[in-house]
């Protein structure tokens, strides 16, 4: 049974609907909308309506207690002792919306032998840091992380959790929110208070970048996001702050434990791309996998990284520790370099917010050269490898 409601009386057939539903579930039959069982109640259709004949049934609630839901919190991710840098930039967005809110802002240390991270989760803006200490959380493994962070967040009742949108936060937030029974919007390019509800306005793209979507979870609690690395500024860090420290008492029941960690193998690409402030990036315009090569060197004399477009990745000319875009990295670098990437909506979302683009592209018409600082327009086996003649003698000058 459809969701959308449909008053087939008020109903002029005007199409209205039709036009802005973004999963086709509507459509007009004998003068009049009907809706089929792709409707998701996303509610884009109801402000189109001329004639108000379109409606959602009013939900009830959970039955959730949300004042006694208090408090900001975010997850330090931490390897090898170290914390993830995208760890400081949800402190960071952590901390401004703890501000508005006037409330807490507090911060969860899992592994083992981290309590110097618990200090520098205070000098990044928390004011409690949980530090949970065992040999069992050295490394992340999806059971005993999520044991440990869901009985603090059953005893503590955050009304907001965040966590980055690495592969790990990725696996611990989906795991969090199913034991939780709560809503989780992951990928969020954007996060804000309703200064009316006090809500937390979650902010993404969706349907493949079509539109821009802003979720709620109106009925349930912690409200918990996920937001890709280089999406907000990490807050400068300040030795003098003050902060409490809560030691966790961990117990583990891992008995029944479905996975134990063999080896790791690092991507040092990834993680690379993440932190580059230069990027050299390549698409489908260099019609192979050899091209790599030429955009390769050019990095290497940048002091950069190489990154690549899905439409490259999914050729197979390079792995997809070097994606950027929506399914990809999202990456912030000082200067980035499109060589022969059209600049579809979905990879723009990986790096619009780049503080220098330029584009090779011998097709003047490519979405990608509207938004770069610097187009140039010509085939990018002629124009890279003389950045790269003129790029090498400089450096010998020099």
């Amino acid at each position: 049974m459809a969701l959308l409601q449909i008053d087939r009386e008020a109903c002029i057939g005007c199409g209205n609907c039709v036009a802005v539903c973004p999963l086709g579930a509507l459509l007009i039959e004998d003068d009049i909308a009907v809706v089929n069982e792709a409707c998701t109640a996303c509610g884009a259709c109801l402000p189109v309506c001329p004639v108000d004949a379109l409606s959602l049934p009013e939900r009830a609630p959970a039955g959730v207690d949300l004042a006694s839901y208090q408090g900001v919190w975010t997850w330090v991710e931490q390897f090898e002792d170290q914390a993830a840098s995208i760890s400081w930039e949800m402190l960071g967005k952590g901390r401004a919306l703890a501000d508005i809110l006037g409330v807490p802002l507090s911060a969860c240390v899992l592994g083992d032998n981290v309590a110097h991270l618990a200090q520098q989760a205070i000098a990044q803006g928390a004011d409690i840091v949980y530090l949970a200490q065992n040999p069992e959380l050295a490394t992340y493994r999806t059971e005993p992380y999520t044991q440990v962070l869901h009985k603090l967040l059953r005893t503590h009742k955050p009304e907001i959790m965040l966590l980055g949108a690495s592969s790990r936060g990725r696996d611990l937030a989906g795991a969090l929110a199913t034991r939780l029974h709560t809503g989780l919007t992951a990928d969020c390019t954007g996060l804000e208070i309703d200064p009316e509800t006090r809500a937390l306005r979650q902010i993404r793209p969706a349907f493949g970048g079509n539109i821009i979507a802003t979720i709620l979870t109106p009925n349930h609690r912690p409200q918990m996001a996920t937001v890709r690395h280089r999406v907000f500024e990490a807050a400068k860090a300040d030795p003098a702050r003050t902060g409490s420290v809560i030691e966790v008492q961990v117990r583990l029941a891992l008995q029944t434990a479905t996975s134990r960690l063999l080896e790791f193998i690092p991507q040092s690409a990834d993680a690379r791309l993440s932190e580059a402030d230069v990027i050299v990036s390549g698409g489908r315009g260099l019609g192979d996998a050899k091209g790599f090569a030429m955009l390769e060197e050019l990095a290497s004399l940048l002091g950069g990284s190489v990154g690549a477009s899905r439409a490259a990745v999914d050729e197979g000319w390079i792995s997809y520790s070097h994606q950027v875009g929506q399914t990809g990295r999202t990456v912030k670098p000082e200067l980035y370099i499109a060589c022969g990437i059209s600049g579809a909506i979905q990879h723009r979302a990986g790096m619009s917010t780049s503080k220098v683009i330029v584009a090779i592209n011998n097709d003047p018409e490519a979405p990608i050269m509207r938004f770069a600082d610097l187009a140039l327009i010509g085939d990018v086996y002629e124009v890279v490898p003389e950045l790269i003649r003129q790029l090498r003698e400089r450096v010998e000058k020099s």
